[in-house]
C-alpha cells in the first residue's frame, strides 16, 4: 500500500486541483456555482492525476529514463517496489475510473443544455487520459520531446480553468484566459524545475527537456520568465475587472514566487530543488485561493 501511495504522489494533487478551484470560483463570482459540478470536476482531475503519474512511472522504468543516478522521489516500477504488469494494469482502472467520473460529470453539467455539449467535452476528455498516458508512453512520448510544458499549460491552465468555468456557467469569456494563463504558467514552472533538476540525467538518456536544450543559465531565466509571466497575467486581469482592493488579495502570495525563482537561480546541487517543486505548488495554490477570494467578496 505504501508504494502505491507513493506512487501516486499525492503531493501533486493540490497543483491538479488549482486549475479547478479557480474555474470555479469564477464562476461563483457569477453567480453560477454548482457544489455537485465541483465535486465531481474535482474527483475527475484527481483521477487523472493519478493516471499521469502511474503512466509516468511506468513510461520512464520501460523506456529505460529512470536510472539510479535520478535525484528525484523513488519511483516504484523502476526500483522494483512494483512490478510492471501490477502498474499497467493501474494504469487501466485509473483511466477508466477518470473516463466513468468525466461522463458523469459531463451528464450532470450538460443536463439542461445540448446534446451537443456532451460530445465535445467528452472528446476533451479522451484527450486529457491520451494525453496523461502519452507522456511518456508510446513510440513518441511527447515529454520526451520537451513538449511537456505546452501540455502543462493547456491541460492545467486553459482547458483546466476555463473548462471548469464553463461547466458551471455555459459561457465563457475572453478576460478569463488570463487567470487560467495564470495557473498555467506557474504549474509549467513547476514541471520546468523538476527538468532542471533532473538536466543531467535527462541528457544522459536521451530526453529532451527545455532546459536540456537550452542549458542551465537559459532554463533559469525561461523559469523567471513562467513566474513573471504568471504574476503579469493576473495583474492585468484584474486591472481590467477589479471593482474594489480585495480583488488583489493575490498580491500576498507574490512573495513566495519571488523567492522560488532566486533559490531555484542560486541552487548548485540538483537534490536541493526537490523541496522547491512542493513549495511552488503550494503557492500555486494559495495564489488560487487569494485571487478566488478576491473575485467573491
Amino acid at each position: 500500500m505504501n508504494a502505491w501511495i507513493a506512487a501516486a504522489r499525492p503531493r501533486t494533487l493540490p497543483l491538479a486541483l488549482a486549475s479547478i478551484i479557480l474555474g470555479s470560483f469564477l464562476a461563483a463570482s457569477v453567480g453560477r456555482f454548482s457544489w455537485l459540478t465541483f465535486t465531481l470536476a474535482a474527483l475527475t482531475t484527481i483521477f487523472l492525476q493519478i493516471l499521469s503519474n502511474f503512466a509516468n512511472d511506468y513510461g520512464d522504468a520501460v523506456s529505460g529514463k529512470d536510472t539510479p543516478d535520478r535525484v528525484g522521489p523513488r519511483r516504484a516500477v523502476a526500483t522494483g517496489d512494483l512490478t510492471k504488469e501490477a502498474m499497467f494494469r493501474a494504469i487501466l482502472i485509473t483511466a477508466g475510473l477518470s473516463l466513468l467520473s468525466g461522463v458523469w460529470l459531463l451528464i450532470e453539467a450538460t443536463r439542461e443544455t445540448g446534446a451537443w455539449l456532451f460530445w465535445v467535452f467528452l472528446i476533451l476528455g479522451l484527450l486529457c487520459i491520451a494525453a496523461a498516458v502519452a507522456y511518456t508512453n508510446g513510440k513518441r512520448p511527447y515529454g520526451y520531446a520537451g513538449y511537456g510544458d505546452i501540455a502543462v499549460l493547456l491541460f492545467f491552465g486553459w482547458v483546466g480553468v476555463l473548462g471548469t468555468y464553463f461547466l458551471h456557467t455555459q459561457s465563457l469569456g475572453t478576460l478569463l484566459l488570463l487567470p487560467a494563463s495564470a495557473v498555467g504558467f506557474f504549474a509549467t514552472g513547476v514541471l520546468n524545475i523538476n527538468n532542471v533538476r533532473d538536466m543531467e540525467t535527462d541528457a544522459r538518456t536521451g530526453k529532451q527537456s527545455i532546459p536540456v536544450r537550452l542549458g542551465r543559465e537559459k532554463a533559469i531565466r525561461y523559469h523567471w520568465l513562467l513566474l513573471v509571466s504568471g504574476m503579469a497575467c493576473a495583474l492585468v486581469y484584474s486591472l481590467l475587472t477589479a471593482h474594489s482592493l480585495t480583488a488583489y488579495l493575490y498580491l500576498l502570495s507574490f512573495p513566495l514566487f519571488i523567492l522560488n525563482g532566486r533559490a531555484v537561480a542560486a541552487h548548485t546541487d540538483p537534490a536541493t530543488l526537490n523541496p522547491r517543486l512542493g513549495q511552488l505548488a503550494l503557492s500555486t495554490l494559495l495564489f488560487v485561493l487569494l485571487f478566488g477570494l478576491g473575485v467573491i467578496l
